[in-house]
């Protein structure tokens, strides 16, 4: 399960981007997941969870946003909504494409409590 791993990269990000002190005042961790990641949302909250319980961020909640795979067409210039890994343009049918989405796995925002 990489979603382990994944999950201790996230809170390693959350642990230097908030000063210690302030660690139990993380209301929710925003991330962005692409469907093109090969990241389980649910695999990866499970695991937050599981590392974060009776720790400093055990009241910390976690949104996940997911990001579409989208590519772009070099050939007829849309863009458009694809199954994830299919690199082909829906609209005109060129291979050659770019993506414009889909493949990101990050830590959007940090959200302190009032």
């Amino acid at each position: 399960m990489h979603e382990l791993s994944i999950a201790k990269n996230i809170i390693e990000i959350v642990k230097e981007s908030v000063e210690e002190k302030d660690l139990s005042e993380v209301d929710k961790v925003v991330l962005k997941i692409g469907d093109l990641s090969g990241v389980v949302p649910a695999s990866l909250l499970f695991s937050l969870e599981a590392i974060t319980n009776n720790t400093e961020l055990e009241n910390a909640g976690y949104e996940v946003i997911n990001v579409p795979f989208i590519v772009k067409c070099n050939t007829c210039g849309k863009e458009s909504n694809n199954e994830a890994g299919i690199v082909r343009c829906t609209l005109c049918g060129s291979n050659d494409t770019g993506i414009i989405s889909g493949n990101e796995l990050l830590v959007s925002e940090i959200i302190l409590k009032n």
